[in-house]
């Protein structure tokens, strides 16, 4: 976590300039990570300080931490990553505006996505444009839940034209049958709840365990693909395919939507060195000349996505699947948590 020099006229002297974070200045697993003082961030042009309340962490984050793929390296860090601190969801007070930081007001409640993380300390700097005022009545906790994980599985569902429900009930073209591969983590929970939202008859994998849940979600069936094949379902069943889970393959998937249906590809896992971009390639290459197409996502911050999620949980039509909550102190086992994998929604960490 880098941080310009703070000037008296910035913060009273009395304020400390270090600040306790969870570090790990190398690459490598969740066990390495360690408790450090590091500087209290001073916001650039156009960035507001954050005092932490909560911090949701993703798979993306574990990837950070491993360094990787490879791939990644050269943006986020060669040889050790530029921000050695994770968390990459946050919900925070606005304790300090940087120049030019506009449509933000000092003591405001804000979320957003941190790309390169930092979120596992008090405070954080962040760019005033990637965030987005929490309502009154939606909580830090859940609201951290949002950026990363509610803003991929809202994209995936656009990128494979699954349609909006209007408020008058008809569902828009493009609804229709939806497989959700991976329903139970933190991206897929969301999914199937869009998906529904937008009128689609959502089917869903996840294990045995989570089926009451990803079906009170609104999954009208679920199904262990580990128990029962996807390849034993009929050819051309549904209108999109949103595949989080990974490592199927992609004929397999392609398989499974009719004429005219697209598959997704959430995913962000695949070998140590190029990680997905070879299935990236393969996906372009089976969609030349088919009608059955496959394209991959790439997530971005948008803020106006965000402020729909916060609505809709505002209105409570999108409830949050929270795992575990942890301390600030025991932010390390939140960690390893989701290192762990097999996470069930979204593993939040309270600020310090």
């Amino acid at each position: 976590m880098t941080a310009a020099r703070r000037t008296p006229t910035s913060t009273p002297s009395s304020q400390p300039d270090t600040m306790p974070a969870w570090s790990r200045e190398t690459y490598g697993p969740a066990d390495g990570v360690r408790l450090a003082q590091l500087p209290i961030p001073v916001p650039r042009r156009g960035e507001v300080v954050l005092r932490v309340e909560a911090t949701s962490l993703n798979a993306g984050d574990v990837r950070l931490l491993l360094g990787d793929p490879l791939l990644v390296r050269p943006v986020f860090g060669l040889t050790r990553p530029k921000n050695p601190v994770r968390g990459m969801e946050v919900t925070g007070i606005v304790v300090e505006l940087g120049p030019e930081a506009i449509g933000v007001e000092l003591g405001s409640r804000m979320v957003g996505e941190l790309v390169g993380g930092g979120g596992l300390a008090p405070h954080v700097a962040v760019p005033a444009s990637r965030l987005v005022a929490v309502p009154p009545d939606v909580a830090s906790d859940i609201a951290a839940t949002l950026p990363v994980a509610g803003g991929t599985a809202w994209q995936a569902l656009d990128l494979a034209g699954v349609g909006i429900r209007t408020a008058g009930g008809t569902p828009d073209d493009g609804t229709g049958r939806v497989l959700v591969i991976g329903a139970s983590g933190g991206v897929g929970t969301f999914a199937v709840q869009l998906a529904a939202l937008r009128g689609a008859e959502v089917w869903a994998t996840c294990g045995e365990r989570n089926s009451r849940l990803v079906e009170h979600l609104g999954a009208v069936r679920t199904l262990d693909h580990r128990r029962t094949p996807l390849a034993t379902l009929p050819e051309g069943h549904f209108d999109a395919v949103i595949d989080i889970a990974g490592g199927l393959e992609l004929a397999a998937l392609q398989r499974l939507v009719a004429p005219g249906g697209t598959v997704v590809l959430a995913a962000g896992n695949g070998g140590h060195v190029l990680g997905p971009m070879p299935r990236i390639l393969a996906a372009g290459f089976r969609s030349i000349g088919s009608r059955r197409r496959i394209r991959p996502l790439l997530a971005t911050p948008r803020a106006e996505v965000l402020a729909t999620l916060l609505d809709l949980v505002a209105e409570g039509r999108v409830t949050p699947v929270i795992e575990r909550e942890y301390a600030f102190d025991d932010a390390r086992d939140a960690l390893r948590h989701v290192e762990a994998g097999h996470t069930v929604g979204k593993v939040v960490v309270r600020g310090a």
